[in-house]
Formats: structure tokens, sequence, C-alpha cells
């Protein structure tokens, strides 16, 4: 079985690694650009076979170290596809997924995924690490709606993984999915009847941040859970300086406008808003929501979890975050928790990050830190939400995302299913029984009550054996402020909001991944898998029309749609690369 490899030095290669968070710069010894599952396979047992690590790329959301040039790198952007199975109210989706097609293709039957904030993210990462997206409060999270997984393990294996067959990996997957178990080739998961809500986002100057913060506390204290909300702290060079973000969005059966008319009302009365986009809306429209960004960046992301979100806290916050603060943090991101997303599914799940209140996350420039978190530490849980880490030395922190019973178990499945820690990339976890796990836990334990130590590259623990660690600079011209784009409502630009954009793409997501830059040939629709179009359906954003998934052809069957494996036709990039077989 072959499958296109691009190495170093070879045209396509470069286009190849750049994924949308820029912090760091992978140098793999090899990119294998999947287009089928059975080319996943393949590529796995070629390293195998040569004692390479393995590394997983899809939309690059959440990369930690960087990927060295010990490492194969497969590159999942191609394998792209959804089934939306209207009657089951359930969809599948093909690896290198972004959420924005899933979006797309439900809304015809009045359904919605659990997406992430933002439409550009991978699908398969972002619910890996649990996915806590605009409606968690009212829905849970996105893991919890999964049931199938398809994936290829260390041993180049495909497995259907369900709760009924190896239940166990199933756990695992949902929420701990990034721990490194293998590559994640399709996902199933359920779709709730979702056809509008109430949502949007209220954008106040800095000067009415205390005013804001403390309306939107109350409103928080109160909230029902049809409500999901966060509020920011929006600092971008060149613009009005501090800008307060508050996002919401409502989902109720039944009398949603008025509901969502009456839980917005105190956060409309507490400042004047110069951005008001909050309104009754398709759910296609979800992105405008957060209004993330979509041009790619360089941002270091971190963040703790809070037990409660206080007066005392607030003032801390304002104090660190708030006008006249030294603070030069991008964003500083509040997102309240508990309804759905704090109770245990009917199906058991390592989800690490159930207990907290709120998330707090930061965005910060390459080699800064955030002095915010340590600010808010007293309020900590000493845990942490592994969607929210990106950038060198997050690695280290991984261990804190979940507590010690789950991250023990999740190293006892990922002992059964690579013990060779052959995906040891991102925030995989070390397999049980190697010995590697002391360092891991002492980072833990070290960071469980330092929730400003930032995960630069040398603090605490050590990384498993094989990773990056620390990465390079980040590549020439990635400096400097985020990307911005307008804003729907007309006010100022939007910052770059990594706090907000969950990591997406395959397991182990964290590696980062390629962008869309390069075309290949476009492949034809698996049976009973639609093809992205291109088209996105958000104001001022096209997703690039990407090769579809491959035929199906030998692997397991799904209720949802068949799988994904068999070859593709050829892609032809401008120098015809190096083939595998």
């Amino acid at each position: 079985m072959e499958f296109m490899q691009f190495r170093p030095g070879e045209s396509g290669y470069e286009t190849e690694l750049a994924g949308f968070n820029r912090i760091v710069s992978h140098r793999p010894a090899a990119i294998a650009a999947v287009r089928s599952v059975a080319e996943v396979r393949a590529a796995v047992r070629y390293a195998a076979e040569r004692g390479m690590p393995v590394a997983v790329q899809s939309t690059g959301h959440g990369p930690a170290g960087a990927v060295g040039a010990d490492t194969l790198l497969l590159s999942v952007r191609r394998l792209r596809g959804v089934h939306v199975d209207p009657a089951a109210r359930t969809a599948r989706v093909a690896a290198g997924t972004r959420w924005q097609e899933v979006v797309d293709a439900a809304a015809p039957h009045g359904l919605a995924p659990l997406c992430g904030s933002s439409p550009l993210v991978g699908v398969v990462g972002y619910t890996l690490g649990g996915g806590l997206g605009p409606l968690a409060r009212t829905y849970g999270y996105a893991a919890d709606q999964v049931t199938a997984v398809e994936l290829v393990t260390a041993d180049g294996r495909l497995r259907e993984v369900t709760a009924e067959r190896e239940p166990e990996l199933f756990w695992a997957l949902r929420g701990g999915g990034k721990s490194g178990f293998g590559v994640v080739t399709a996902l199933t998961f359920r779709l709730p009847p979702v056809a509008r809500l109430y949502g949007g986002g209220l954008r106040f100057a800095g000067a009415d941040a205390a005013a804001v913060l403390a309306a939107w506390r109350r409103v928080t204290a109160a909230a029902p859970e049809e409500l999901t909300t966060s509020v920011a702290l929006l600092r971008v060079p060149g613009e009005r300086g501090l800008t307060v973000h508050v996002r919401v969005a409502v989902a109720a059966e039944s009398g949603l406008e008025a509901l969502g008319e009456r839980l917005v009302r105190p956060l409309r009365e507490a400042a004047p808003a110069f951005a008001d986009t909050v309104r009754r809306r398709p759910y296609r429209t979800v992105a405008e929501i957060h209004e993330d960004p979509v041009e790619p960046m360089p941002y270091h992301e971190r963040g703790i979890l809070l037990r409660e979100f206080g007066a005392a806290a607030e003032a801390a916050l304002l104090a660190s975050a708030g006008p006249g603060a030294e603070c030069a943090d991008w964003a500083v991101e509040l997102r309240h928790l508990g309804g759905a997303a704090g109770r245990p599914p009917a199906m058991p799940s390592a989800v690490g990050s159930r207990a907290g209140a709120f998330t707090l996350t930061t965005l910060t420039a390459p080699g800064t830190d955030s002095g915010v978190p340590s600010a808010l530490g007293e309020w900590s849980t000493g845990g942490r939400y592994v969607n929210f880490l990106a950038g060198p030395g997050t690695e280290r922190l991984a261990p804190q995302a979940y507590d010690a019973g789950t991250y023990a178990r999740l190293r006892a499945v990922k002992g059964t299913y690579d013990p060779e820690n052959v995906f040891r990339h991102g925030h995989a976890v070390p397999p049980a029984g190697t010995g590697v796990a002391a360092g891991a836990d002492r980072a833990a334990n070290a960071g469980a009550g330092q929730p400003g130590s930032g995960g630069h590259a040398g603090t605490g623990g050590t990384a498993p054996p094989g990773s990056a660690g620390s990465s390079p600079a980040a590549p020439p011209g990635a400096g400097g402020p985020p990307g911005v784009r307008p804003a729907a409502s007309g006010g100022p630009r939007v910052p770059a909001q990594g706090a907000a954009a969950e990591s997406g793409g395959a397991a182990p997501a964290g590696s980062g991944g390629p962008g869309d830059a390069r075309t290949a040939s476009a492949t034809p629709a698996v049976s009973g898998i639609t093809a992205p179009t291109g088209s996105a359906g958000v104001a001022g954003l096209v997703t690039p029309a990407g090769p579809g998934p491959a035929a199906a052809a030998g692997s397991p069957g799904s209720a949802a749609g068949p799988a994904l494996d068999a070859a593709a036709p050829a892609a032809t990039p401008a120098r015809l690369p190096r083939r595998v077989s």
C-alpha cells in the first residue's frame, strides 16, 4: 500500500506543515499525507517497522512541543467528509473534517453538532479533548455525544471502538483521547435537535469592565442550564485598547426569544455596548457568537479551572487584567461551566474538567507568560482543561487535566494499546509500567498549587521520551500580535481569541497541523459521506475546498455510514513527492 510522502527540502513539505497556531516549527523526518484509512494503516506500519514515533496533524490549533527529525508526521486533512443520519440524529465524520462542514450538513435537518466557538477547528481533536462549546451547559461536552470511534492503533490495526466493543478504550478516547492511543480516522456522534438559538456578542469599552464583570457574575450565579456564556478581556495593539466581549447562547425548546431577552437584559443594562449581535439566529451562524479569527498566528494558550468566581475573584481579575493593569495578554477569558457540563454522562468518559465552575484561559504572545492565573490561584481547583493548552511546555501540564484516578486509568489504557509509546507527541500520557511517569506526575503535583506556572519549557517534570520538549522559535514572520478580522457588527476588529477556539485535529491532536494552502486534486465522496463543498456559511469565511475522503472498502461498517478505507486518486503537488510502499 502506497501513501504520499513529503521529505525536508521537497516541494510541499513546508506547506504541509503549516498549522493554524504557528508557535512551534515542526521538522519531522517525513510527512505522510494520507487520503484513506488504508494509507493511515500503511503509514503507521511503515513507522513501526523503522522504530519511528508517529505524530498526527489536522488543523493545528493546539500544538505542544515541536515534532523533531525522528518522527513521521501524519497529515489527515485530506480525510474529510460528513454523513448525517436524520432519523438516528447522528453524524459520522472523517478525521480531517472541520466543524462548519458538520454544522452545514446538519442544519437542513434541524440538528446541531456540539461544535466549538471556531468553525475552523477540527472535529476530532476538539472532541477527543472533551469539546466545550457554546451550548455546553445545556447539552454537555461533545465527547459525551460520541457513540463510535474508528481508530488505527500502533500495531496498524483498524478498530471500531464502542461501549460494547473495547469499552475501556471507548471510555478513554472520550475526553482523554489526546493521550495518544492511535490515529482516529472517523467519529460518530449524536446531534441534538437545535435549529435556532438566541445568542451573539456584546462588546463594551474597557472602562466599563468592572460594571460588566459584576453583571456577568450575577447572571452566571442564577443562570439556568439553557444559558451558556463567557466573557473575554481583549487587548490588540493598534486597536481601541481594552475591550470586554460577553458571549451568550441560549437554547430552549419553547419561548426562546423571551427567555433569551430576559437573561441578557442585565448585561445590556450594565453599560452601553458599542456592538450588540445578540439575537434569535439559526444555529448554522453559531460561529458569529465568539467571532474567532480565521487567519493563522502564533500564540501561547494556558488555563486553569476555578471552583468559583465571586466578588473577591472578580476584584483580583480586574486588578491583574482590567483597566490600568500591566497586562499584555491578548485575551483573558472566563467560561461558565456547570449544568450539563458538570454532570457525569450516562456513559462514563474520561473528561476531567467537570469539577470546575469556570475555566480561566489566557492567550499570550510567543515566549511570554501570563500573571493572571497566579492572581486567581486562590480560587483554582488545581485542574486544567486539556483543550485550552497550546504551545511549548504545555505537554507538561496535561496531567493536571485529570484527577489522579483518571490519569492512572488513561496510562493503563495507553499501556495496553501503545506500550512502546509510538504516539508520544502533543499532550499524550506515558504508558503504564514504562518508568517515565514519575516526571509527569511530579509536574502534575508541582503545578497543582501553582496555576501561574505557565507551562514554560523548564517548568517541572519530564516530558515523555521522544517528545520534543521546548520548541524552536516561531517561524519567520510569525511574531507580533495575532491576526484580526472585522466584527460582523461593524465594531472594532476582533483579536485572535485562542482562548476561545479549542484545539482541533486528529489523535493525538495537540501536535499541531497543516493548513489548506496547498490543494491536491479532489477525490470522490465516500458512499454515504458528503465531501465538503468549500462553502462555510459564515460571513467572511470560506473553508478551502479540500480533497474528499476515499471510497470505502474493507473496513468495519457503522450504522451511521460506511468506513473510509480505500486508495484515492493520486494528488498532484507542484513537484512529484516521494511515494512509499
